[in-house]
């Protein structure tokens, strides 16, 4: 598994950036997730999973 951040359909809700915000911020221009340090997140992280299971729009996704 691989975490897939896909900016085009975030919304800047920041529900990945309150469940792991050491993986995951906003960018200060548009509002929309980044991952901490530009490194993919480690999908076997229990914070990133929860990210994934909240974001409201399907922005930050594990996929194969």
């Amino acid at each position: 598994m691989r975490v897939v951040i896909d900016r085009s359909l975030c919304i800047g809700a920041g529900m990945c950036v309150l469940g792991a915000p050491g993986v995951f911020d906003q960018d200060p221009e548009e509002g929309l997730v980044e991952p901490v340090g530009g490194d993919a997140p480690d999908p076997g992280n229990p914070a990133v999973r929860r990210a994934v299971d909240t974001c409201p729009s399907g922005a930050v996704a594990l996929v194969p």
